[in-house]
């Protein structure tokens, strides 16, 4: 009964932040768990001991990455809601927890990790002003190692040529079961040439 109630306010309380920040929150309900198997099932693990997870919310994500996943050795999240970011503290405290995505290279440095080798997303980011986006896709860019993965879920199209422009596209994938239903982008950092 506990962990019915505790996810009826996990779900109050993200439908309210929506309502009150549509800006800040992509959807009405955190993501399925048929969408967290999309993105997870993406991971080549055993290559991965660094991963970020950006715009983690209630941990949707963050519960089956846990579950599911070899353990990396480090795993970051990044959620800027002052609420839903403690939680995540309380309930990961195994992981390095930041506010602002926009702040991966500062978060690296801290946590002297060198590269990412995988970075999870959320962030609704045709929400977001083109600035923002385009600061987050550099830090991305920036931390990602060469060949690193960054898959992505959105609820559109509109991120595919944004995308597609700085990494390679490796696939999109629909997922219908999920409010509303998703897109996964598994994008490759592109190698240096020789």
């Amino acid at each position: 009964m506990l962990n019915l109630t505790a996810a009826l306010q996990e779900r109050l309380y993200f439908l309210y932040k929506f309502i009150r920040f549509p800006k800040q929150i992509g959807s009405v309900t955190p993501s399925s768990p048929f969408l967290a198997k999309t993105m997870l099932d993406a991971v080549p693990w055993g290559n991965v001991t660094a991963i970020a997870e950006l715009g983690s919310g209630t941990g949707a994500i963050t519960k089956h990455l846990l579950a599911t996943s070899p353990q990396p050795q480090h795993v970051l999240l990044f959620e800027k809601d002052d609420t839903l970011r403690a939680h995540l503290a309380r309930q990961y405290p195994d992981y390095a927890v930041y506010e602002d995505a926009c702040q991966l290279e500062t978060a690296l440095l801290r946590e002297g990790i060198e590269q990412l080798d995988c970075i999870l997303s959320g962030l609704p980011f045709f929400n977001f002003p083109q600035a923002v986006r385009d600061r987050i896709l550099e830090q991305i860019d920036a931390t990602l190692k060469p060949g690193g993965l960054f898959i992505a879920f959105q609820y559109s199209h509109q991120m595919k040529k944004q995308l597609s422009d700085r990494f390679d596209l490796l696939s999109i994938e629909f997922v219908p079961v999920n409010v509303p239903p998703a897109f996964v982008y598994v994008c490759q950092k592109r190698c240096e040439p020789n």
